[in-house]
C-alpha cells in the first residue's frame, strides 16, 4: 500500500499545488433492538478512499472503492481543482508526520463472538421491558466499527493509523394513555469492549425515570437560576459554542468573526474550555486527524476570555494561525472539515452541594433530549429535571426547554463544579452532511443565572 501510494503521489503532484490520499478500510458489527424483536444485526466490511488536490486556491475531490481506478480518480481530483482555481492556495506549515500508529485495546471487540454481543444487548433490552407495566417499548443500540487508514501528502507526510469506536445504548420507553417519556442509558468508548458491562443499574435507573416522567408535572415556564448536569453542560458547550469556534464557520461568517476575536472577554475567569484528541477512551480521541497533522489541546476560552479556535490547515492558512489537528472527515466518501473532538469545560472548584445552596427557586437540568443552535442563539430540551427550592433538590418536572444567546448565556455562568465527568453514547456531530462523527463532550455541574425556561 505505501509504496503504492507514494508512487501516484509522485506521479501527480507535479500538476497541482498540494495532493492527498486517504484509503480506509473498516469493518462494523452491529445490534439494534426494538421492543422484544431483534430489528437489524450484521457484519460488514467497507473498503474505499480519496483524492483530494489543491491548485490556485482551488479544490478537487474524488472518492473511489478500487485501488486498480486509484490513479484514473487522482486525475479527476487534479483536473477539478485545475478547472476551479482562480486564486492563491494557502495552507498552513505543519511537520511532515510518518508514522504507524497501532490500536491499544483493554479490550478487543474482535474477539468477541456476535452471538455474545446480541445476548449482552438481549438481555439489557429485556431488563428495560420487564421493569415495569409502563414500559411498553424499547430502541437498544449497538455497534462497533474498527478502521485502519492510510493518509499520505505531497509534502512527504505517510500515516497509517488505526482507530476503534464503539457506541450504544438502551433507552426505556413508557407510556400512558397517549403520554410517552423515555429515557437513555448510554455508553461509548474508543479502546474497550468493555464499556459494554456492568449496566443493569443505569438501565434501572434509565426505566425508572422515564417511567416517574409520566407523573411528573410539565415545568412552569419563566427565568430562572439553573444548574446543568455534567452531560447537558458538555451538549451545550459543544452545540452552542463549539460549533462557533470551527475556523471555516468563523472565516466565512464576517459577523462571526468580528464577534469572535482573540481576548474578547466570553465569561468570568473561572470559566476555562477547550477541545482536546488526546483522551485516551473516549471517542472524541484521535492520534492524527485527517490532514495528518498531530492532534492536542486546544483552549477556546481561558480564564473567562476568548484564545483559540479550531482549525485545519486551509483555515488556519487564511487566517495565519496554527493548524490545531480539526481537520475531521465521517469517511471516505468526504473531504474533511474543521471538526470538533472532545470539547470540555474545564473542571472548578465548587462542589455540587454548594453550588444549589443558596438557590430559593431554580431547576436542576439533567442530560439533552433534543435542541438546536441558530448563530449565536440555541434552544435544548433537558431529558429529565427537578426544581430547586431553598437550596435542595425536590420534585421532578418535565418538559424543560432552555433558550437563550450562547454569548449572555456563557457570561452567566457564575459557578463551576469540581465533578468533571466525559460523556459518550451512540450519536455522533453533524456537519457538512457528514453525520455521525464519532465527538465526545466533557463539564462538570455548572449553574448559570437568569436562564429563560420554556414551560407550561
Amino acid at each position: 500500500m505505501k509504496d503504492r501510494i507514494e508512487k501516484l503521489i509522485k506521479k501527480h503532484s507535479t500538476e497541482c499545488d498540494y495532493l492527498e490520499v486517504h484509503v480506509e478500510e473498516t469493518d462494523e458489527s452491529r445490534v439494534t433492538f426494538s421492543g422484544d424483536r431483534l430489528d437489524d444485526l450484521g457484519k460488514r466490511t467497507d473498503f474505499g478512499g480519496n483524492v483530494r488536490a489543491l491548485h490556485k486556491g482551488g479544490w478537487g475531490f474524488a472518492s473511489f472503492n478500487s485501488l486498480d481506478r486509484m490513479d484514473e480518480f487522482a486525475g479527476y481530483a487534479v483536473e477539478q481543482a485545475r478547472l476551479v482555481g482562480d486564486g492563491r492556495s494557502e495552507l498552513a506549515s505543519v511537520d511532515t508526520a510518518r508514522d504507524d500508529v497501532s490500536l491499544a485495546l483493554e479490550r478487543d471487540p474482535r474477539e468477541v463472538p456476535l452471538s455474545e454481543k446480541v445476548e449482552k444487548m438481549r438481555a439489557y433490552n429485556e431488563m428495560a421491558l420487564g421493569s415495569h407495566d409502563l414500559v411498553v417499548n424499547t430502541s437498544t443500540v449497538y455497534f462497533d466499527r474498527m478502521r485502519a487508514l492510510w493518509f499520505a501528502n505531497s509534502e512527504g507526510a505517510l500515516v497509517r493509523q488505526e482507530k476503534m469506536d464503539l457506541g450504544g445504548a438502551v433507552r426505556p420507553i413508557a407510556s400512558r394513555g397517549g403520554d410517552t417519556q423515555m429515557y437513555s442509558a448510554s455508553f461509548g468508548s474508543s479502546n474497550d469492549y468493555g464499556a459494554v458491562d456492568g449496566l443493569e443499574g443505569e438501565v434501572a435507573e434509565a426505566a425508572k425515570i422515564a417511567v416517574q416522567k409520566l407523573d411528573a408535572p410539565k415545568v412552569k415556564g419563566g427565568t430562572y437560576s439553573v444548574i446543568l448536569d455534567p452531560k447537558l453542560a458538555g451538549v451545550f458547550i459543544h452545540e452552542a459554542f463549539g460549533h462557533l469556534s470551527e475556523g471555516d464557520n468563523v472565516y466565512e461568517d464576517r459577523k462571526l468573526r468580528d464577534i469572535m476575536t482573540f481576548g474578547r472577554e466570553f465569561g468570568r475567569p473561572f470559566l476555562n474550555v477547550y477541545d482536546t484528541g488526546l483522551d485516551a477512551g473516549v471517542r472524541g480521541y484521535l492520534v492524527y486527524d485527517d490532514e495528518g497533522v498531530k492532534t492536542e489541546k486546544t483552549y477556546l476560552i481561558r480564564e473567562g476570555k476568548l484564545v483559540g479556535r479550531l482549525h485545519s490547515r486551509e483555515t488556519a492558512g487564511k487566517m495565519g494561525e496554527r493548524p490545531t489537528g480539526n481537520a475531521r472527515c465521517l469517511d471516505y466518501r468526504y473531504p474533511p472539515v474543521p471538526r470538533m473532538r472532545n470539547t470540555v469545560i474545564e473542571s472548578g472548584e465548587v462542589r455540587f452541594e454548594d453550588m444549589i445552596a443558596d438557590i430559593e427557586l431554580g431547576v436542576y437540568c439533567i442530560s439533552a433530549q433534543g435542541g438546536q443552535t441558530n448563530g449565536e442563539m440555541f434552544t435544548f430540551s433537558s431529558a429529565n429535571a427537578y426544581m430547586i427550592r431553598d437550596g435542595k433538590v425536590e420534585e421532578m418536572v418535565r418538559d424543560a426547554t432552555l433558550t437563550g444567546n450562547v454569548f449572555e448565556t456563557l457570561k452567566n455562568i457564575d459557578a463551576v463544579g469540581n465533578d468533571l465527568e466525559m460523556a459518550d453514547g451512540p450519536g455522533g456531530c453533524g456537519k457538512a452532511g457528514q453525520f455521525p462523527l464519532p465527538v465526545t463532550h466533557g463539564s462538570p455541574h455548572i449553574r448559570i443565572r437568569n436562564v429563560v425556561i420554556g414551560g407550561e
